[in-house]
């Protein structure tokens, strides 16, 4: 980086020149450097990005700078953003991630949006399978603070995570637990079931793409056909749910009819899917 101080304005067609000269990309095939960019410079600059427009002149310090350049460079050796800043933010929550967990994305906000549409009780009993960093969980919590909500994961190091979230955003009432899937979970039931579980095909191109190239494999695979927890998740749930209880699942976008057919098998039934925001079929919904 150059000796003189830059202005963030400066700062900000600083980073986008560098990460764009090396190709730098969210998913290893669309360009991310403008938003990378923006989010880099706030947060060495401990700002957010709305401040970045408002004080377009305004400089930063030495270590500002410095922290910046660091920031940069990891980013260009494909480290995500979220784990280089240490947060993401999801719905209306800010997160911490770490690589021991799947980072959230935006479009597991409408797994969110479809289970707040659901006509449930005040004090519903909720579970999360595959918590993670336990973003849905607690964007349910923020929107139905009555719910009875428990996240599950096998990581340990997720779990305390999760519990390390709900902290910082003041959901502590909703439980966290070691389990995997079900394991731990012997004579609940809930009304509403939701996860968005390993669905990558073990053998997938995309995982040596991008930013999953720093996530755990085993929050993003799952056998030959990427389903082997989809089957698992909706024969089990039927054991967990209570009658006309909930089951919502995302998924990748070609696998709609094989989820369909895998709820039909089980006796699911009121089996419909709904598009994200790419008009890409991405969670099905089914009834027990």
């Amino acid at each position: 980086m150059q000796h003189k101080q830059f202005c963030i304005s400066e700062a900000l067609n600083w980073a986008k020149a560098q990460l764009s000269a090396h190709g730098v990309s969210d998913d290893g095939l669309h360009d991310s450097t403008a938003i990378d960019s923006k989010v880099l410079v706030a947060a060495s600059i401990q700002q957010e990005v709305v401040y970045l427009h408002t004080w377009p002149e305004k400089r930063l310090t030495d270590s500002q700078q410095k922290k910046l350049e660091d920031y940069v460079n990891l980013r260009i050796l494909g480290h995500p953003v979220a784990h280089i800043i240490g947060y993401r933010d999801f719905w209306s929550l800010r997160l911490n991630v770490s690589p021991a967990t799947l980072i959230p994305r935006p479009e597991t906000e409408l797994l969110v949006e479809i289970a707040l549409n659901l006509q449930l009780n005040k004090q519903a009993k909720v579970l999360d399978l595959g918590t993670g960093t336990g973003a849905i969980a607690l964007a349910l919590a923020s929107e139905h603070p009555n719910w009875q909500i428990t996240g599950v994961d096998k990581s340990d190091e997720a779990i305390s995570l999760a519990q390390e979230n709900a902290a910082l955003n003041g959901f502590e009432q909703v439980t966290f637990k070691q389990s995997d899937w079900f394991s731990a979970l012997e004579n609940q039931q809930f009304e509403l079931i939701v996860s968005n579980p390993p669905y990558i095909e073990k053998d997938h191109q995309l995982l040596e793409l991008g930013d999953v190239r720093f996530e755990p494999s085993s929050a993003l695979t799952s056998g030959a056909d990427g389903l082997d927890d989809i089957r698992k998740i909706v024969s089990q749930s039927q054991s967990y749910l209570v009658k006309e209880g909930w089951l919502v699942i995302e998924h990748g976008y070609q696998q709609r009819d094989a989820v369909s057919k895998i709820l039909k098998s089980c006796s699911f039934r009121h089996i419909r899917c709904e598009l994200d925001l790419n008009a890409l079929p991405r969670v099905t919904l089914a009834q027990i």
